[in-house]
């Protein structure tokens, strides 16, 4: 347990919550949306630091990055709850776990522990994953300070709804913002996660990569009925060129029944395509379909000439024509983080 770091006194020993976007005024013994922030005597505490829930060596592309440090391997650490209580979550037993206190039994690993697990297992950096890691914020700032200092990258996985005072605080120590899009209507995410203020995510997403200079890439899961019309695929793709960049990774991802949403089909194979044009269209150079082994658009292909720069099939990856961030066969920018350099400009 830790003093939460962003939090505000408010009257009758209630404390207003600023780590995500959800801003809980929380009365005294209640909690936060996310179940980890609690009011204990009017102070706002972190009841989950340290205790993981999933701890993996992944490969980078898993996350999926595509176009950060290609290739690697990355030490993923997951912990408990979320914000988000979406319905087809494929997380859902540690993302709305049951219990009071279900973290207790769990591995705990200290920041210096992280550190050194990732080493052990000859990864290259660190990634925040499997629930939102807001949910352990002053863990997740600690753990990314002593990163830096060892010399390893740093991801968030993330559905994007921290504070603008959230994301300063870490920024200085994170690298990649690996964000979820989830849709591009109110409508949708009101349906999907009961939130109604989701264009705070976008502003987040900006801020990350042009204030703090991140490396940001955008997963939108699409799900048959509820995101896949043109005109939010269509929104989604324009904000991503004109905000983020039209070197932006994008990747569509393919929906299959889980959770609370067991009763609808898979995606289309069809509707990732259609996708895939629309972000095209919209003038985005890198679009991938994922969830599809085998798909063309697994291969990087650099948009100048044409040729392959990173080759993949599900997770096996091959860097066959990069130079630093560059395309090695016709110097195109192509919006690279690599061990060697590449940032983003």
């Amino acid at each position: 347990m830790r003093q939460a770091l962003l939090s505000e006194k408010l009257a009758g020993s209630r404390v207003r919550c600023h780590i995500c976007q959800w801003r809980c005024a929380i009365a005294p013994g209640k909690f936060g949306v996310c179940r980890m922030y609690q009011n204990r005597d009017g102070t706002l505490y972190n009841l989950n630091y340290a205790m993981t829930s999933s701890v993996a060596t992944d490969p980078i592309e898993k996350k999926p990055l595509f176009h950060f440090f290609p290739g690697t391997l990355v030490f993923s650490v997951g912990g408990w709850g979320c914000n988000f209580h979406c319905q087809h979550c494929q997380n859902w037993e540690i993302a709305c776990p049951v219990g009071s206190e279900p973290w207790l039994g769990s591995q705990e690993i200290t920041p210096p522990t992280a550190i050194d697990l990732a080493r052990k297992n000859h990864c290259q950096g660190i990634a925040w994953t499997y629930n939102e890691p807001a949910m352990w914020f002053e863990y997740t700032l600690d753990s990314a300070r002593l990163a830096k200092e060892n010399n390893l990258y740093t991801v968030y996985v993330t559905n994007g709804y921290l504070t603008p005072e959230a994301l300063d605080a870490i920024g200085p120590y994170l690298d990649a913002w690996r964000v979820d899009i989830k849709g591009f209507s109110d409508a949708f995410y009101q349906n999907l996660a009961r939130v109604s203020r989701w264009r705070g995510i976008l502003e987040v997403a900006k801020r990350a990569r042009h204030h703090w200079g991140m490396h940001v890439e955008v997963v939108t899961n699409i799900i048959p009925t509820l995101n896949d019309d043109t005109e939010q695929l269509t929104g989604l793709a324009d904000w991503i060129v004109t905000e983020l960049g039209e070197l932006t990774p994008w990747h569509v991802t393919r929906f299959y029944p889980h959770h609370h949403l067991s009763h609808l089909p898979p995606t289309p194979v069809s509707t990732l395509e259609r996708a895939y044009d629309i972000g095209q269209k919209a003038g985005l150079k890198f679009i991938d379909a994922g969830n599809v082994p085998g798909h063309r658009s697994e291969n990087t292909v650099c948009y100048a000439c044409g040729k392959i720069v990173v080759q993949r099939y599900g997770y096996r990856t091959e860097v066959v024509g990069l130079a630093d961030a560059r395309c090695k066969y016709c110097g195109a920018e192509l919006n690279f983080r690599t061990p060697r350099g590449g940032q983003d400009d």
